[in-house]
């Protein structure tokens, strides 16, 4: 089967598409054949080596197909169900052995595009307005890269919280997307300092909490955006990982709160991850939650579509397909 493997930490460019035998599934384990795949940050800093992992090592975090075998012991799926997943190594493939208890099976009205697309970015967003910090109804949020695959997810599931959302974004075109996914205000950082206007809109209040995605470039500015006892969430560095941070701070600002959650540790067990998944499922199926597919590439384009998101310039999701 073909695979994108990684024997060297590096740029896109180390990303090789190789030959490699069909995987068996051991007990507990089903073999998903891959119709798509999610491209993520998580994947790039596995490359570069941000998240080492042991060389060689097949890329992807994302996808969604169908059970063609199954170990010992399964009894969550059966060979011909259609499934997804997120947070297990190897979906850069045409076959990919995945624990059973990490698969949801997939309703017949959500395709496997749409499911690869969802699922990671999606149960972060899920996790991030519920659980990491759960908005209230009246709140007010600041959501980084707004316009960006999780950020647009993020955006609505938060306004169907209730709350306020302020996003940030670097174009006009982002700006636009930002507002049809909901947000009621969207700042242009490359146009106006983020934080002069987050105090604006707010009467010099601050936020409640800030979802930060992009790390280095955000971070202190971020803090100064909330307001006493907010919270800031900083689930991703697209930007870098922050420098070293002196806890006191968090004091002299205000008593904050900062926490750096990450989809494994609130999808724990079975029961919250279908719990979670389910709702994503339900929203979209229904139309109540728009989900955009920014670019869909073949599994041997996966180089250029990890560019395409280190660049910034993607809108929505990126899917390859083998």
């Amino acid at each position: 089967m073909k695979a994108v493997r990684v024997h060297n930490y590096g740029g896109a460019e180390v990303l090789a598409i190789e030959d490699i035998a069909v995987p068996e599934p051991q007990a507990g384990e089903a073999r998903v054949k891959i119709e798509a795949i999610g491209v993520n940050f998580i994947d790039i800093y596995q490359r570069t080596g941000l998240y080492p992992l042991k060389t060689p090592f097949t890329l992807g975090m994302e996808g969604a197909g169908v059970v063609d075998a199954t170990g010992d012991h399964v009894t969550e799926v059966k060979k011909g169900d259609r499934v997804a997943y997120a947070m297990v190594l190897g979906s850069y493939a045409e076959y990919a052995i995945v624990p059973a208890a990490k698969l949801v099976p997939l309703p017949a009205n959500v395709d496997s595009q749409s499911a690869a697309a969802l699922m990671l970015q999606g149960m972060t967003a899920h996790y991030l307005t519920h659980s990491s910090y759960p908005l209230k109804n009246g709140e007010t949020a600041l959501v980084h890269a707004a316009a960006g695959g999780t950020g647009l997810l993020l955006v609505q599931i938060a306004k169907m919280r209730g709350a306020r959302v302020i996003g940030t974004v670097s174009t006009e075109a982002k700006a636009q997307l930002g507002k049809e996914a909901g947000a009621d205000e969207v700042i242009l950082y490359t146009q106006t300092d983020f934080l002069t206007e987050v105090k604006k809109l707010t009467g010099g209040k601050g936020v409640h909490v800030v979802y930060d995605s992009v790390g280095a470039t955000t971070f202190e500015k971020s803090l100064d955006c909330l307001r006493p006892r907010g919270y800031l969430v900083l689930f991703g560095q697209s930007s870098g990982p922050v420098a070293p941070f002196d806890p006191g701070k968090l004091a002299a600002k205000g008593s904050l709160f900062l926490t750096r959650p990450s989809l494994a540790h609130y999808t724990l067990d079975r029961a919250e991850l279908l719990q979670r998944a389910g709702d994503l499922f339900g929203w979209t199926a229904s139309g109540k939650l728009k989900l955009r597919i920014d670019k869909v590439s073949l599994l041997s384009q996966a180089a250029e579509a990890q560019r395409l998101l280190e660049s910034r310039k993607t809108t929505g999701k990126i899917v390859l397909v083998p």
